[in-house]
């Protein structure tokens, strides 16, 4: 569980730079769940980070700006009993989040248009469909 958070190939956030807090959780559980701290906040800094490369780095705080505060995202998790398990899961969802907001962007789509056959085909099914229906039509009306 300790050590560095792998975010993508190459991109690893160490431990030092993620910062923990614990809370009472109101998820699922019993009467000890009230007793115990399985809410975990976990935070981490994007704005001061030395782990993402410049690049990397201004691409995260554009992508995440809406989550930030300050320039810490802070992710928390509170589905689980153990706080071991939702410490798991936050630094998953924090490693997510990180490898979607430092991914490169999607290529640009390039415009195509049907073939010529694609067209013709097409064309000819709706003749077909349409004589079809014609020919069920009564001449009374």
């Amino acid at each position: 569980m300790p050590g560095p958070l792998l975010v993508g190939g190459s991109v690893s956030i160490p431990e030092a730079e993620l910062g923990w807090r614990f809370s009472r959780s109101s998820g699922p559980g019993g009467q000890g769940v009230n007793t115990t701290d399985s809410r975990v906040e976990l935070s981490f800094d994007v704005a001061a980070t030395t782990a993402l490369p410049p690049p990397l780095k201004a691409r995260a705080l554009e992508r995440l700006a809406p989550r930030l505060v300050d320039g810490v995202l802070t992710i928390s998790a509170s589905e689980y009993r153990s706080q071991l398990r939702n410490r798991e899961a936050a630094k998953a969802r924090l490693a997510h989040a990180l490898a979607q907001a430092i991914a490169p962007p999607p290529k640009n789509r390039r415009a195509t248009k049907p073939s010529r056959g694609a067209v013709e085909r097409r064309l000819t099914a709706k003749r077909h469909r349409s004589a079809l229906k014609r020919l069920r039509r009564t001449d009374d009306a």
